[in-house]
């Protein structure tokens, strides 16, 4: 049986091992009180880091929401995945259609859902739930990407750094 929510008017037909359910619209709605009732500045609320402001530009989702600060229509949704066995692909920004293929691939992670404006600032947590068909499997083996070229340990920098100082003295 596949799980249906109301979402922004239009009936989504959302993922069928869609579980453990996390709504976080009370927070949300506390948050709000404080900003609007003088207890919370805008700078606390509308925090949202650079990259995630630069994720939801290129990578969100438009909603039909206003901001509940600034009332702008440039409200972005983003999705992230968490999860032990999606091992190095753990915390990254998936698409419904992407989460709907992952479903059957993993046995079980955690998505989570924020809301971010473009103009504002404002970004909080939505809801989050788990997805995956329930069976335990091993994380992926690690793939080289390019990202990995980047980045040297500290004891590799360290050692790196003390033989280039060996080269200059000789």
């Amino acid at each position: 049986m596949r799980s249906v929510i109301f979402k922004e008017g239009l009936f989504l037909d959302i993922m069928w091992s869609r579980r453990d359910n996390i709504d976080y619209s009370l927070d949300r709605r506390a948050t709000l009180l404080a900003l609007f009732r003088g207890a919370a500045s805008a700078m606390d609320a509308c925090d949202a880091d650079p990259y995630l402001k630069r994720a939801a530009k290129h990578h969100g989702e438009s909603t039909i929401r206003p901001c509940p600060v600034c009332k702008k229509i440039e409200i972005k949704e983003l999705r992230y995945a968490f999860g032990d066995q999606l091992g190095q692909y753990s915390g990254r920004i998936k698409s419904i259609p992407e989460l709907d293929e992952m479903q059957n691939e993993y046995g079980e992670f955690r998505v989570y859902t924020v809301e971010v404006c473009l103009d504002c600032g404002w970004n909080h947590l939505i809801y989050s739930f788990l997805l995956g068909d329930g069976r335990t499997r091993k994380a992926p083996r690690k793939i080289h990407t390019l990202e990995d070229d980047d980045w040297k340990p500290a004891k590799e920098l360290k050692s790196w750094h003390l033989h280039e100082k060996s080269l200059r003295g000789r």
